[in-house]
């Protein structure tokens, strides 16, 4: 069987540099609130250039409903037929709601068409606040380009609209609120549908008690005997991914209170050299965890503890199963993955959420799904991946960061992993000894059931106000 880390070290170092973005049993589900009656928006659109080196397209979203209307639960696609092998980078070149109140993520269609095989999908912090009825937001000059800056071609993508110089609705943009569609029309075969919900059960209430993993992280050290018993291994064989040579240091995993809550960190170091690189990781022994609801709160970094930046380092929360043999069909893999100074392909910091039906090492071949964001991730996140008969949700902060298609939901379980490595020691060539922390609040998951970021929330502060540092009712599978 293979060790499911060490498949990463071949996979994930080409993974996302050559962007080969190429089941809830339980009948009773909670989920996203549907979009409130009375809200509803229209996109309009105006194109800002025809050039070849980027798309610039220039949108308004309007209230045209009867409520006011949240843009942090609004998200708007525009469509578009990717150039062969080409990665995209987002950047806003000015919003009247400001660009750092907007988030821009690309992402992959189920089933791509003549005119389109990629999406970029707007969304709004909550600092956006909302749109009161008749009102828009005002322009929100975007543009994206290849991330090489290679020429494209804009003719061939189905949201595209040359003749559009000033701003009108535009159908070929679509629009959820609430996860709900309430505008345009999507390339064919691609159509939103809407989530579902549970209107009985209001979205900062735990719901009914299920299989459930809750850990706080309450321990004295890595030699703890409670880690072993609670079913942790905190890593120390050898192998990938990240640099060769490095060594797995389970020291560096430790556990410290800040304020009430204790904290576990992981500690990443090199002094330029494959022998001085410590990584660390932890993971659960069992492969037992599938449908259902995953978070975790866990503390980025974009610098160093000590010493010179500049290092491509990956800080990771995330689950997987063993690939049994080159694109075998039950393989799954679910990714949180932070990358402060870049790597892969990418020159600064980028937050990755992916989503693995296979692959093959060699020769090199993906089946994936990935959103992201080309922006610092610095400090305390709530991370949470729901996984449902229909759809893989991935949610940053409260809120949707990206939703993967149905043909890459897991036909085994997996494990619950958090590590913190560096893919090379190329981003940083000197050999001044630097270290990197992630830290982790704690893990949580509940079988079979999914879970709005609120509930999640409220069922962590329900276990913490009862004293419950760690629980474990999840069967082995």
């Amino acid at each position: 069987m293979n060790d499911p880390t060490r498949t990463r070290s071949l996979r994930l170092r080409a993974a996302l540099a050559v962007a080969a973005v190429t089941g809830l049993g339980a009948t009773a589900l909670t989920a996203l609130p549907a979009a409130a009656a009375g809200e509803a928006v229209t996109v309009q659109y105006r194109q800002s250039s025809t050039g070849g080196d980027q798309v610039e397209p220039w949108l308004k979203v309007v209230n045209t409903g009867a409520s006011s209307v949240p843009l942090s639960q609004v998200k708007v696609r525009y469509y578009f037929k990717a150039d062969a092998g080409a990665s995209y980078t987002y950047a806003c070149s000015w919003a009247v709601k400001g660009c750092a109140n907007l988030t821009g993520t690309f992402g992959t269609l189920a089933h791509p068409t003549a005119t389109a095989d990629r999406y970029l999908e707007v969304g709004f912090t909550a600092g956006a606040g909302s749109l009161a009825p008749g009102a828009d937001t005002g322009d929100m000059q975007l543009r994206f380009h290849r991330s090489n800056w290679q020429s494209l071609n804009q003719s061939d993508d189905y949201s595209f609209g040359p003749a559009q110089t000033s701003y009108a609705n535009w159908s070929k943009v679509t629009a959820t609120v609430g996860g709900v569609p309430v505008w345009g029309t999507a390339p064919a075969g691609n159509e939103p549908t809407p989530t579902p919900t549970d209107p009985t059960t209001p979205p900062t209430t735990p719901p009914p008690n299920g299989a459930t993993l809750f850990d706080d992280f309450d321990y004295a050290g890595h030699t703890d005997p409670a880690i072993d018993a609670h079913g942790w291994s905190v890593r120390s064989n050898s192998g990938g991914p990240g640099v060769p040579g490095a060594t797995w240091a389970p020291e560096n995993v430790t556990f410290a209170k800040e304020g009430t809550n204790s904290i576990m960190n992981l500690r990443s170091s090199t002094a330029g050299t494959g022998e001085s690189t410590r990584h660390t990781e932890i993971l659960t022994r069992a492969s037992k965890f599938r449908n259902g609801t995953y978070a975790a709160r866990v503390r980025f970094s974009d610098a160093p503890v000590s010493g010179p930046d500049g290092d491509r380092v990956v800080q990771t929360f995330f689950t997987i199963n063993d690939l049994k043999a080159p694109m075998a069909d039950d393989y799954a893999e679910y990714d949180f993955e932070y990358l402060p100074n870049g790597g892969w392909g990418e020159p600064a910091n980028i937050l990755y959420t992916t989503s693995w039906e296979t692959y093959r090492p060699d020769p090199w071949e993906a089946v994936n799904q990935h959103s992201e964001s080309r922006t610092s991730y610095a400090g305390w996140h709530d991370l949470v991946l729901t996984i449902d008969d229909n759809a893989i949700v991935y949610y940053v902060d409260g809120q949707e960061f990206g939703r993967h298609d149905a043909r890459y939901l897991p036909e085994r379980p997996m494990s619950i992993n958090f590590n913190q490595w560096l893919i090379d020691l190329a981003g940083q060539t000197s050999t001044t000894p630097r270290s990197y922390d992630q830290k982790v609040d704690y893990v949580l998951h509940v079988k079979d059931q999914v879970l709005t970021p609120a509930q999640v929330a409220a069922k962590v502060g329900a276990y913490r106000t009862a004293g419950t540092t760690f629980q474990d009712t999840v069967p082995a599978s």
